[in-house]
């Protein structure tokens, strides 16, 4: 019998856990759960026999993946998959997945969330200012940035894009500005929201001479990844740029100098929390469940990693 295993160091919602379990049973396999582990070698004695894996921000490396002799498949419950090894998963011939879009108006709502409480002083009783009027910019229009940009429009914002692999006519329908260069992106927005993944083009791309391009009021709001800041970079546009202000839901290496000269100038989470909710957490827990089912029933592939 196809074992599926719910391997979380940080558990689903137990909710979450029902729904997978049904759809996992249902379709004739096997469910098995394994949760708040502090070890590794428990992590990869538990994978031994599985033939699918369910993670969420679990790390799938090298020594996971030699250790599950009978994998097959393995879904990372949620979009970034920065904690699934794709070489290593390809080179044994098993299918890496995510869950692009389950997550996505969690993150979105976050941007705001973030927006909003430091636009408004961190509601420490003064004065603050508002949204409305004010330019976005989105870097990258994937489908957290879908959800950013219509919330962005009921605050009365004027919302542009970049996006080389959106088509341009995608985003006018969604009242989306598309712009043709990154450069010009920055130059126009008073706000900027970073969707890009970390890889080897963007690890460190959203640097000084990128950001200096802000107009006055410039805000930089990170929900992607600490490692496409360039953080030399981000300290350098602190120090000469007085009206530049950081927000994040991963706190940066760099946070300690924030903290020692720029104070009430940045807003980080106490840890990454863009899909902390327990919608989000269900929606990708469920579509994990159902995308094994369908690779192992149909040989469906729609969102594998690593073709």
């Amino acid at each position: 019998m196809t074992k599926v295993l719910v391997a979380t160091e940080k558990p689903f919602a137990s909710i979450a856990v029902k729904e997978i379990r049904q759809i996992i049973e249902h379709a004739g396999f096997e469910f098995a759960l394994f949760e708040k582990y502090t070890d590794k070698a428990d992590f990869a004695k538990a994978v031994t026999d599985a033939d699918a894996l369910i993670v969420r921000s679990d790390i799938v490396d090298a020594d996971i993946i030699q250790a599950a002799k009978s994998l097959k498949i393995v879904v990372r419950a949620g979009a970034g998959y920065d904690n699934l090894d794709l070489k290593a998963a390809s080179e044994r011939k098993i299918v890496a997945m995510n869950t692009p879009g389950q997550n996505s108006n969690a993150v979105a709502e976050l941007v705001f969330g973030m927006m909003v409480y430091h636009a408004r002083g961190c509601f420490n009783g003064k004065s603050g200012t508002e949204l409305l009027g004010k330019t976005l910019g989105l870097h990258a229009y994937g489908n957290v940035a879908k959800r950013v940009a219509a919330i962005a429009k009921g605050f009365g914002m004027k919302v542009y894009a970049f996006d080389p692999f959106v088509p341009s006519n995608t985003m006018e329908k969604d009242g989306v500005v598309p712009v043709n260069t990154l450069e010009d992106l920055y130059k126009k927005c008073q706000y900027v929201s970073l969707h890009i993944p970390a890889n080897e083009k963007t690890k460190g791309s959203v640097n000084f001479s990128l950001l200096s391009l802000m107009p006055e009021g410039a805000t930089l709001v990170n929900t992607a990844r600490k490692e496409v800041i360039n953080e030399a970079g981000l300290l350098k546009m602190f120090q000469e740029r007085k009206d530049f202000k950081y927000l994040s839901d991963i706190t940066p290496d760099c946070a300690s100098d924030l903290a020692s000269q720029f104070e009430g100038r940045y807003y980080f989470t106490p840890k990454k929390m863009g899909a902390q909710t327990a919608e989000a957490n269900i929606n990708a827990g469920i579509a994990a469940a159902n995308q094994i089912v369908s690779y192992f029933k149909k040989g469906d592939t729609t969102f594998q990693l690593n073709k």
